[in-house]
């Protein structure tokens, strides 16, 4: 490994890690393939807030860093939050299994190393594979996220967002796909574009587009992410008696092939995290660390709006007592406005096989304090479980960058039996809480019970057919067989995707009609307990 450093450098690196506080630990100090244990790489536990990024090529090593850091977490006493893409980071839960690899490397690090898992919480998207379902209804998750989901358009976005204006005004609960739909139906009508004459409109054109994309990703199986019951966010701040934060994984893996919808789904969490937790500056230790893995499909193709929004929660949520890191390939990746604000860094080896690489790369390097390493020689040589690291000290400043053999996780590296995670979910007190979804009267119903009902006709008159013009969506007595009907054969009702906007609705008994639902940054709603 080419650098400048002499072994006395070594120690003038290890004393900028040389915390007084409370620590986790990542590694040693490694010079020309050789790691020193006695120069100890740290992270300060305090500025966990202050959020972070690991990143490098694939097979370098990413996730068994962010299992290191999140066991150690664990032990502080940090709740951990995980997504778990791939389906290889269940192992946190379970002891790792003692082998000479692992023994080698814990000498070389000077690590103590014993098996030990931690507590854990499963869940999953809708209840779609292993784990608790987690849902959201199509009120809380927002325009804004929602439009990032269906990929529209500013102008379809601002569209959208009408839509939920105006369903918060009339006391229109949007629980989930169905909800919405009718209302898009609704306001496209006659009827409903009367009402909206005086705050806007929605062209016939825009509300096909937006009924398209929900109707391809109900198509998609999405439709079970939104509804009710609707996960608690405050569950993820959970402890053990035993003084151990709770890991909570996000299992991802039957949804992969939906990527904007999970990366969307975990901002969402954020934001309503965010809306939640009281102002707390800086504090001992966060309240919450949460890594984002696969960050990149978060910001693909994301509007200007939704960027803005991502920025905002990022830097201002740490006051929160709430810590992100986010896990991708390259700092690029990463928006400039986003990364400027992740202030510990652990970046693994990338590749300069072609000249795209050969220009992240030296990004890459850009994004580094000044040091005396070569640090494009040095990332391209990296091995596996091996970084460079720099962090905030505990008075914030940088500390010196530091090449670092890390640490082998205490967990078991790579996923645990099918059987064991099933085990753990059914044990889990909170199954019973979220497992069965509950279809309650919404947007849904209350518009196909504004539809006419014929009169009575005179005695010994012929009895009147129905009107085919209806400017309901769905005539009142045969709502709830069509809704199945048309979800049976891929219709329009049937194949929705929810916008949250009705958390608010769910949780605020006696709320009047026609008052709008406060939002967050991204249009989320405000959950009242």
């Amino acid at each position: 490994m080419s650098s400048d450093l002499t072994p006395s450098a070594v120690r003038e690196i290890a004393d900028g890690y040389a915390f007084t506080g409370p620590a986790l630990d990542l590694g040693a100090v490694l010079l020309d393939g050789t790691a020193y244990p006695d120069a100890q790489v740290r992270i300060p536990l305090g500025v966990l807030n202050r959020h972070g990024l690991v990143a490098g090529a694939t097979g370098t090593g990413k996730t068994k860093t962010l299992q290191l850091i999140a066991e150690q977490l664990s032990g502080q006493g940090v709740p951990v939050f995980l997504a778990d893409v791939k389906g290889d980071v269940s192992g946190v839960a379970a002891p790792g299994t003692p082998s000479e690899r692992t023994g080698a490397r814990a000498a070389e690090v000077g690590q103590q190393w014993a098996p030990r898992g931690c507590p854990a919480e499963f869940y999953s998207l809708g209840g779609q594979g292993a784990g608790i379902p987690v849902r959201a209804t199509v009120t809380s998750f927002g325009p804004l996220l929602l439009s990032k989901v269906l990929d529209l358009n500013e102008t379809q976005e601002s569209s959208l967002s009408l839509v939920f204006h105006y369903a918060d005004g009339k006391g229109l609960e949007l629980y989930d796909l169905k909800d919405l739909t009718a209302v898009i139906a609704f306001l496209a009508s006659p009827e409903g574009k009367e009402e909206l004459r005086t705050i806007g409109g929605l062209s016939a054109a825009t509300a096909g587009v937006i009924l398209r994309a929900l109707t391809v990703l109900e198509n998609e199986g999405a439709g079970a992410f939104f509804g009710e019951p609707e996960f608690d966010t405050a569950e993820l701040l959970r402890s053990t008696q035993d003084g151990r934060g709770m890991v909570s994984v996000l299992e991802l893996p039957a949804v992969q092939d939906r990527p904007r919808l999970f990366s969307t789904f975990l901002m969402w969490l954020l934001a309503d995290l965010y809306q939640e937790l009281p102002e707390v500056g800086d504090l001992d230790k966060p309240k919450l660390v949460f890594f984002f893995d696969e960050a990149h499909l978060l910001f693909k193709g994301a509007s200007k709006a939704f960027l803005e929004a991502i920025t905002q929660t990022v830097r201002l949520i740490r006051s929160k007592g709430v810590g992100i890191f986010f896990v991708t390939q390259t700092p690029r990746d990463v928006p400039s406005d986003v990364l400027a604000q992740l202030g510990n860094r652990v970046q693994h080896a990338l590749r300069a096989f072609t000249p795209d690489d050969a220009k992240a790369l030296k990004a890459t390097v850009s994004t580094f304090p000044r040091s005396s390493y070569d640090l494009g020689a040095v990332l391209t040589s990296l091995g596996t479980g091996e970084a460079v690291v720099t962090v905030l000290s505990e008075k914030g400043a940088p500390t010196p960058v530091a090449a670092t053999r890390l640490r082998a996780p205490q967990s078991l590296m790579g996923p645990i039996e099918a059987g064991a995670l099933r085990a753990m979910v059914e044990a889990s007190p909170l199954t019973a809480r979220y497992r069965d979804p509950i279809d309650r009267e919404s947007a849904y119903e209350k518009l196909a019970a504004r539809a006419p009902r014929p009169e009575a006709a005179p005695a010994g008159a012929e009895p009147s057919k129905p009107s085919e013009s209806s400017e309901s969506p769905v005539p009142r007595e045969r709502a709830k067989e069509r809704a199945k009907e048309q979800a049976g054969a891929g219709g329009l009702l049937g194949s929705l995707l929810s916008n949250p906007t009705v958390k608010s609705f769910a949780r605020s008994a006696g709320r009047q009609l026609g008052q709008e639902i406060s939002r967050s940054l991204f249009g989320t709603s405000k959950r009242r307990r």
